[in-house]
């Protein structure tokens, strides 16, 4: 047991956790076995590397909830807060109207580039956890299945990847001080070359 001035309160951060393993309960990552809850805990490992702030720490664990299940806004509101649930709705891609998912990928994909490249840095460091926890699952699996790997995707031309993975790397530029961000472009380099 560390010392009384070592102890910090993770009561946000423990709730964030078990709600969001509730939340994703039953899902896998695409294309393995892994639960998926292991995404949003690597997530909001790699944001505690850059900053002790529950709330940060908690947006990154909870980030994916309002993509893929049906937890609200107003519920992680009401719940974690305002500064958690903003956190969190930026992280949320969403679908544009009219289009299908698949349809409407290079949109959503451009709007989160243009978004980060203007986010302020707490809304940054929440990104580069989720950015960077699939970047590391996609070099595994990449080394694994080769160009195979993008079959998974919705979207299936390593190009497109290409493409918005290069744009988070300059969004994100203004983490450039951290070993999140440095391993980040390490492993996008890895992936799709220079």
């Amino acid at each position: 047991m560390g010392k009384i001035h070592d102890i910090i309160d993770t009561q946000l951060v423990d709730r964030a956790i078990v709600y969001a393993t509730k939340a994703h309960e039953g899902s896998v990552r695409k294309g393995t076995k892994l639960p998926f809850i292991v995404h949003p805990l690597e997530a909001m490992a790699i944001v505690a590397t850059i900053t002790s702030d529950q709330e940060l720490m908690a947006a990154a664990v909870l980030h994916d909830v309002l993509e893929d299940t049906d937890v609200s806004v107003d519920e992680i509101r009401e719940l974690f807060g305002q500064r958690v649930a903003t956190l969190v709705d930026a992280e949320t891609s969403r679908d544009v109207e009219g289009l299908s998912h698949v349809d409407s990928w290079q949109i959503r994909k451009q709007f989160a580039i243009d978004r980060l490249a203007s986010a302020s840095r707490d809304a940054q460091i929440v990104a580069i956890g989720d950015k960077l926890s699939n970047m590391r699952g996609m070099v595994i699996e990449h080394r694994r299945l080769g160009e195979r790997l993008w079959e998974r995707f919705n979207v299936k031309d390593p190009a497109l990847h290409a493409w918005y993975y290069r744009g988070l790397v300059k969004s994100l530029s203004p983490l450039s001080d951290t070993d999140a961000y440095r391993e980040f472009v390490g492993l996008v380099v890895q992936i799709f070359g220079d």
